[in-house]
């Protein structure tokens, strides 16, 4: 749906964008990861074809941003991370305003409106003049506007931003309905948690620099060269950390309060002999978990001194 060859846009010596290889299907959620000031808005709005690169090649829908401008508007849905609304409106004459732009006329009109405003959780709106709105409406509101055509394809430029807790479960949750329907999604954020449980592949882009793109479980393990467990037992947590770090599979035992942190070596993926191990000692296992690694950890790690190259 989405495929991206060598994609870079330069102002002057400066790099927005730096060869940019991107392949998205259908129903993938991507997580367009980085700082302000990354990348992220200069790609989509490239895809969006409100952009041209300085070189490479870009394909949304098979369509080149080069030959089928139109056709890609068509199919694509994008939202800015600062939209206005008009002040005089009411919620559902600004999104019959936008409908009559896509030309759905007549009944369907009103209809149409009326399904995309529950899509978005925001029907109970309806009547409201838009700028009433909080910020996570006035979000939903933008994402009702971008869906009005039925696009394939979402861009969604730091949809998040700027949003309450409650207004980023509520977005989240409208935007993995999406995902559930077949639609390709890219999200942009530098809020990033957010996107560890909502996506199924993430990009994480520095300074212009596209590092890793995969899915978030292959991006973790990319950070994560070694397994930590975290074991917690009853009686003696000496003993049983010692136990631990005689073990050939285990570097380094560490004890913090009532809980072992055991760093396995380089490699070792297996550790199912561990648990049988402590329980045949006498010790009787509380926790026995791998310590996660959350994606802001792993952005840390894997952008350090990314953006020097460029």
């Amino acid at each position: 749906m989405i495929k991206t060859v060598d994609l870079t846009k330069r102002y002057g010596e400066s790099y927005a964008i730096r060869s940019i290889d991107l392949n998205l299907e259908a129903g993938d959620l991507f997580g367009f990861i980085g700082p302000n000031g990354a990348g992220k808005t200069t790609t989509m709005k490239i895809l969006a074809t409100l952009l041209n690169p300085t070189y490479g090649e870009a394909y949304v829908c098979g369509h080149s941003i080069y030959h089928d401008p139109k056709e890609i508007r068509r199919l694509v849905g994008y939202m800015p991370d600062f939209f206005g609304v008009y002040d005089d409106m009411k919620v559902i004459e600004y999104l019959e305003f936008f409908a009559a732009a896509y030309r759905i006329r007549g009944p369907r009109r009103r209809e149409v409106c009326n399904e995309k405003l529950e899509l978005v959780d925001l029907d109970f709106k309806r009547d409201a003049y838009a700028n009433t709105l909080s910020r996570g409406q006035t979000q939903r509101l933008g994402l009702a506007r971008v869906l009005l055509h039925e696009p394939q394809v979402l861009l969604l430029d730091e949809p998040l931003s700027g949003l309450d807790p409650r207004a980023r479960i509520e977005m989240r949750a409208v935007l993995r309905r999406l995902g559930s329907q077949g639609k390709t999604i890219m999200v942009s954020s530098h809020i990033l948690p957010e996107l560890a449980d909502m996506c199924n592949k993430v990009g994480i882009i520095d300074r212009g620099v596209m590092s890793h793109c995969n899915t978030v479980d292959e991006v973790m393990k990319q950070v994560r060269q070694q397994i930590v467990l975290l074991i917690e037992v009853t009686g003696d947590i000496d003993a049983a950390a010692k136990l631990l770090e005689q073990q050939d599979m285990v570097a380094s035992v560490t004890i913090n309060k009532t809980q072992i942190a055991a760093k396995l070596n380089v490699g070792v993926e297996d550790y199912t002999d561990l648990g049988p191990l402590l329980m045949a000692a006498g010790h009787k296992i509380r926790l026995f978990r791998e310590e996660e690694v959350n994606l802001e950890s792993a952005f840390m790690a894997l952008t350090k001194g990314l953006g020097h190259r460029v």
